[in-house]
């Protein structure tokens, strides 16, 4: 069975962000990650892991101008330097979390703009931060989103996330594949976890159900065969990473994790 992280972002909405870690451990998690840790303290977050012993295994670099909805600034020309002070930002917070992996969202194309310059944006940008990231021993993530849930996303396909980490040149930095967002944008989901898990260029996993981004046992995907076939191939490449679960629950959280329970049974 793969290791399973609890994102603390969109599960147990009901509890107030902090209390959501020992809501966390309760239900049997040992680790966590959530989106955005910057309105809090790091040592505030550290003593929330330390309370509750969980790791924390990934969170977000800084976004850009949340207020103006922007999701991540790394393919934008002309934002360099503001992208340079988020990775510093975000390698503070992973330092005081002892935080492996960080994901760097590409951002949103603007009107107008020609894809080649935003590649090599990102790809400049990508080189910079993993040269940091190295100093550190943090994995930057980039993950392919699907353009239903995030219009005009730069990074939506699996194949073209990959191509981006081999042209970066760095083992630190690596795919995350969101299986949800796979699903959405491509399919073939068994196949693609077969094709890239074994290439070292998977970092992290994350899941939920499809259509509605609810719990993995609500919808389309059958995940019970997918987490087997994690399994599988990570007897075989020996990948060790975490599975995170980063969906909206229909109802209540704990009440809603029935499909773990059964994994565990």
């Amino acid at each position: 069975m793969p290791r399973f992280a609890a994102n603390l972002s969109l599960m147990y909405p009901e509890r107030e962000f902090l209390d959501r870690f020992e809501a966390a451990a309760r239900d049997g998690f040992e680790a966590v990650e959530f989106l955005f840790p910057y309105e809090y303290a790091p040592n505030e977050l550290a003593a929330r892991l330390r309370a509750n012993g969980l790791q924390q295994v990934l969170f977000n670099a800084p976004p850009g101008d949340a207020a103006a909805n922007e999701r991540g600034i790394a393919c934008l020309p002309g934002r360099e330097d503001e992208f340079r002070r988020g990775i510093e930002e975000a390698l503070r917070y992973a330092d005081a979390l002892a935080c492996p992996r960080i994901h760097v969202m590409a951002g949103l194309i603007p009107s107008g703009a020609e894809r080649p310059a935003l590649r090599a944006a990102y790809l400049d940008n990508l080189r910079w931060a993993a040269g940091v990231a190295t100093r550190h021993d943090v994995q930057l993530m980039i993950e392919p989103i699907n353009r239903r849930d995030i219009p005009g996303y730069f990074l939506n396909r699996q194949d073209d996330a990959h191509e981006i980490v081999q042209a970066c040149g760095s083992p630190h930095v690596k795919v995350q594949m969101d299986l949800y967002h796979c699903q959405i944008v491509e399919g073939d989901v068994a196949t693609k976890i077969r094709q890239y898990l074994p290439t070292g260029r998977v970092g992290h996993f994350q899941i939920a159900g499809v259509p509605q981004r609810h719990e993995p046992d609500l919808g389309e995907l059958n995940y019970p065969y997918l987490f087997d076939v994690i399994d599988e191939v990570s007897a075989q490449c020996g990948w060790q990473g975490w599975v995170g679960c980063e969906y909206r629950p229909a109802a209540g959280t704990s009440a809603g994790l029935g499909w773990l329970r059964r994994l565990r049974a």
